[in-house]
């Protein structure tokens, strides 16, 4: 049987998409100033979300309690208000879905399942969460991550290009290292990353809208009691509930003090409980 090997088109592809990758090391800083790739244009990613979300739309029930979709709106709007101009519009949708569970697209799409609304108790916590969401947005985080799994894919494309025996047991484990070792040194660690991150920027962004950035805290206290165990952090693409705590205590008293000069300023939103 001949030996098949990749199209001409796709091994063109690898040695372009990893040489654009290390030139572009570097050239792009997140919110926070950290380093980091992206190299998905932005309306390539923006149409990405808008798919992403009108699949939801169709697959997922909304939730047709008109109290609960205009609390969860108030929230939103309040967080989106207080976004960089200009921020576009956002569109917001509340699932009937009892899982524990908040996102946000690029593009402009949030979405919340009305199970978080046990766990995020008080306008402030559910603050707290889509605060996080928007800031995986902000922080361009969908795009690092599917550069980093493009380039992993890259790698194992050449593996099997330049494998001296194709479909061989040595080739196979050494394929199998690549791909375990990309997605426990590579992928996991950089979404921990990017959890820490979204963490910060929503507590920052919670606190410019006029949410008190303190619920933030008391959501991971909530998170930990519904939840029970969870993985040990180094397997886990989520920091224990413990770390996410101390980490956004440790910014909290400036976070605090852009809170009140943003109640100052007028913004106080009253979101009223369903």
């Amino acid at each position: 049987m001949p030996t098949r090997r990749p199209h001409p088109l796709r091994v063109l592809l690898v040695p372009l998409l990893l040489s654009a990758a290390l030139l572009g090391t570097g050239c792009e800083e997140s919110p926070t100033g950290r380093k980091q790739i992206a190299l998905v244009p932005d309306a390539q990613m923006t149409a990405l979300g808008e798919q992403g979300f009108a699949e939801l739309l169709r697959s997922l029930p909304l939730n047709d309690d008109p109290d609960v979709r205009a609390y969860v709106g108030c929230v939103a709007e309040a967080l989106v208000d207080a976004l960089p101009q200009p921020h576009g519009r956002w569109s917001i949708a509340v699932f009937d879905d009892p899982t524990p569970n908040a996102f946000a697209l690029p593009g402009g799409k949030i979405g919340v399942h009305i199970g978080m609304l046990q766990v995020a108790r008080t306008p402030d916590q559910l603050a707290a969460v889509i605060a996080h969401e928007i800031a995986h947005v902000l922080a361009d985080h969908s795009n690092e991550r599917l550069t980093q799994e493009l380039a992993v894919q890259g790698g194992l494309m050449l593996v099997d290009l330049f494998a001296e025996e194709p479909g061989s047991l040595k080739h196979e484990v050494l394929r199998g290292a690549l791909g375990i070792g990309a997605e426990y040194g590579l992928l996991l660690p950089y979404s921990r990353t990017h959890e820490r991150e979204a963490d910060r920027i929503g507590r920052d962004l919670m606190a410019q809208a006029g949410f008190n950035p303190r619920a933030s805290v008391m959501l991971w206290r909530n998170m930990a009691a519904a939840g029970g165990g969870q993985p040990l952090a180094f397997l886990s693409t989520h920091p224990t509930h413990d770390t996410r705590m101390n980490e956004l205590a440790e910014g909290m008293d400036q976070a605090v003090v852009v809170y009140r000069q943003a109640r100052a300023a007028g913004r106080t939103p009253a979101c009223a409980l369903p």
